[in-house]
């Protein structure tokens, strides 16, 4: 991706022009003819004169001049000031293209920051937990598919949906895909080594932020691999736990509480 961009004067409020009127002056300069400078530049007669009067009207004096006589009848040729414009503008875009080359070296990634904005536009949900990925793998059932979206660090959310969903959101691997989690539906655990639990998903962290309430607590888990999770538990669940920052814990919930989307 690059900046780009044309340099335009102006007097006042009053467009004088930009790079096509000054092609038409350098045209004049070169054929010495407002016929075949017209010409040269794709305008008609009419075109070209109207642009000459327009420029130097607002230039307060003549760009361009007449002279008479001759074998060819006569030439048409810039006048000083004409000459010092064109230099002058050329020397504008000059500039004007090394501060476009400027700002380019800053769009590395923009690409990126653009699709991270648009889905920031899109996903406006009540969901408390959002997780952007790609699609990893399909597990195709008689109604129902798995669906395993890798996100940031390598981890997997695994979600169930029906395989009309699949088909209708374009699920396959390589996809671009969301997964929304409702904090509520997150269960958090201490020391689940070697249990054996139904849901599918767990995510490891330890705790960065413990809002407790009159009946619930918000607790937001820190994963490793970046990102976080939030969890909605009773206020008695949280004491239980001797949750604090920086306890670990293990983020669990099923892959029928994710929904999943995508962002054409």
């Amino acid at each position: 991706m690059s900046v780009r961009g044309l340099v335009w004067l102006a007097y006042g409020d009053e467009n004088f022009g930009g790079p096509g009127r000054i092609a038409l002056l350098e045209a004049i300069r070169s054929e010495g003819s407002i016929t075949a400078a017209a010409r040269r530049v794709g305008l008609s007669y009419k075109a070209a004169w109207d642009a000459i009067d327009r420029m130097n009207r607002l230039a307060g004096e003549p760009l361009v001049s007449r002279v008479t006589g001759g074998r060819g009848g006569g030439s048409t040729r810039l006048t000083p000031r004409g000459e010092r414009l064109i230099a002058n503008f050329r020397l504008i875009e000059a500039e004007h293209r090394r501060f476009l080359d400027l700002l380019s070296q800053y769009t590395h990634g923009m690409p990126d920051d653009l699709q991270l904005l648009r889905r920031l536009n899109l996903m406006k949900t009540s969901a408390r937990n959002q997780f952007v990925g790609k699609v990893a793998a399909v597990h195709a059932g008689a109604v129902n598919d798995e669906i395993e979206i890798e996100v940031s660090g390598g981890q997997r959310i695994v979600a169930v949906v029906t395989r009309e969903s699949t088909q209708n959101l374009g699920l396959a691997p390589g996809r671009e895909a969301f997964a929304l989690v409702k904090a509520s539906s997150v269960l958090l655990a201490i020391d689940v080594a070697g249990a054996k639990l139904s849901t599918r998903n767990r995510l490891e962290g330890k705790v960065s932020r413990l809002e407790p309430g009159s009946v619930n607590a918000e607790v937001v888990v820190a994963l490793p691999a970046g990102g976080t999770i939030a969890a909605i538990v009773t206020k008695e669940s949280a004491e239980a736990l001797g949750l604090k920052i920086g306890t670990p814990v293990t983020a669990l919930f099923k892959a029928s509480s994710v929904i999943v989307g995508t962002v054409d």
